[in-house]
């Protein structure tokens, strides 16, 4: 078992380097993960096209590439750390994502069927397939439940302005707090969980 940190490699000479290891650090608290990769690297971009991508190769991890061109660095490398953890976990199901098949997501996935859709009225068909698509999901949703236990005022007062911006990367607090209990009780069964939140426990 390993922490999540060492299965990355953070920019350490970015200006993001900070914020991405505070991100990071909260990810820690929350679960470890099973895998013997070598670190992955995060690379810092000032693409203006993405906040983030996981980039990946023949089936194999490339790299979490985050933008510092707007302003939600966290959610953004979490975002990604998500879609990193959901492929890795898929591994044993053949070529897929763990949040779409795999039986430890199924309770979280009844959950986040019940969340009211984010995008406006009037959003293309494509873009909304790809928006609510599980994998999507489960990235946004694991982001938002690691910020939401982080025990560093800065990652919360950082998606604290979110919601309060109403942010269509995140949920309102009560919406949310469900799906959640779910991402942490996803780790539990998988054996990954550090501790149990508060709101998990409940």
């Amino acid at each position: 078992m390993r922490a999540v940190s060492e299965l990355l490699r953070l920019p350490r000479r970015s200006p993001l380097h900070p914020e991405l290891e505070q991100a990071l650090g909260a990810a820690d608290l929350v679960h470890a993960f099973e895998s013997d990769l070598e670190p992955v690297p995060v690379r810092a971009t000032a693409t203006t096209s993405q906040s983030g991508c996981y980039r990946l190769r023949d089936g194999d991890p490339v790299d979490l590439r985050v933008s510092s061109r707007h302003d939600r660095i966290a959610l953004s490398f979490l975002h990604e750390l998500g879609h990193f953890i959901d492929h890795q976990l898929g591994h044993e199901l053949g070529p897929t994502w763990a949040s779409g098949r795999h039986d430890a997501f199924a309770d979280w996935r009844v959950a986040v069927s019940a969340l009211p859709p984010r995008l406006p009225a009037g959003v293309g068909r494509s873009r909304r397939r790809y928006f609510d698509s599980t994998k999507e999901l489960w990235a946004r949703s694991y982001a938002q439940a690691v910020l939401t236990r982080a025990e560093d005022p800065r990652l919360s007062g950082h998606l604290g302005r979110l919601i309060a911006a109403d942010d269509l990367f995140v949920w309102p607090v009560d919406v949310f707090d469900p799906v959640g209990a779910e991402v942490a009780r996803t780790f539990a069964r998988l054996g990954l969980l550090r501790r149990v939140p508060a709101v998990a426990a409940a």
